[in-house]
């Protein structure tokens, strides 16, 4: 699922848009769920970070395009930001904000696919490092390197990271296919470790950002292998 940030005051344009982005979407067979907003400080002032893509108008009303991504840079330095004006010369600025790209109005399908591919691309490239989220305080986008480990209790999932814990709806499983083989292991039956954060080995368990999390005796070796490959991995 591609979660996507509309950010245009025009709703012809907001219209065209979500067709796109809809024609878009069963191209590829994803589905895209769009957020539309009609200011810059609708999605500025208590920005979440739970979008992969802002398209955002440049000329607004109240608070600017460039105003608003400043604002959620501050907050978010991976969301991708494409803008959407007819003025090139303030787009150019996007530099100053990590803007993807521009796109100028009146927008074709073919040059707003071809910014939506790059964006695709530049998330491929930072998805393995991100996971997101939804628990009772919204949807989070969590850093791997600062997951400790995953613990299953029935249905859902505990994310214990470094700074705190988040509960989810989830399996084992699904945080398994989530998260990167070659950084996490599951340990035993209820614990998926980040291989990253393990402190130190004792006789049947691991500390594993600073709290302990039982090794079972069959999957032992197999951990220790896949710590070993993943020390000298990230030495080299």
């Amino acid at each position: 699922m591609l979660r996507v940030a509309l950010v245009e005051d025009d709703p012809v344009y907001v219209r065209q848009l979500q067709d796109y982005l809809d024609r878009y979407g069963r191209s590829i067979g994803e589905k895209i769920v769009v957020t539309c907003f009609s200011d810059g400080d609708e999605i500025a002032i208590g920005y979440k970070a739970e979008y992969d893509i802002i398209l955002m108008d440049i000329e607004m009303g109240f608070m600017d395009g460039m105003t608003a991504a400043e604002e959620i840079r501050k907050l978010d330095t991976e969301v991708v930001i494409i803008f959407i004006t007819n003025m090139p010369q303030y787009a150019i600025r996007g530099y100053a904000v990590d803007a993807l790209d521009y796109v100028l109005k009146p927008v074709s399908y073919y040059a707003f696919t071809q910014r939506i591919e790059r964006a695709l691309g530049r998330m491929r490239r930072r998805s393995a490092r991100y996971l997101y989220v939804t628990g009772k305080e919204g949807t989070q986008k969590l850093e791997f390197s600062r997951i400790c480990f995953v613990e299953v209790d029935g249905r859902r999932l505990i994310y214990h990271t470094l700074d705190g814990e988040i509960t989810a709806a989830g399996t084992m499983k699904e945080a398994e296919s989530s998260l990167d083989s070659k950084m996490f292991f599951r340990c035993n039956k209820g614990y998926l470790v980040n291989l990253e954060q393990v402190d130190r080995i004792r006789e049947d368990s691991a500390v594993v950002g600073g709290q302990e999390v039982q090794i079972s005796r069959s999957k032992k070796k197999a951990f220790l292998d896949a710590l070993n490959n993943y020390i000298n991995e990230v030495g080299k």
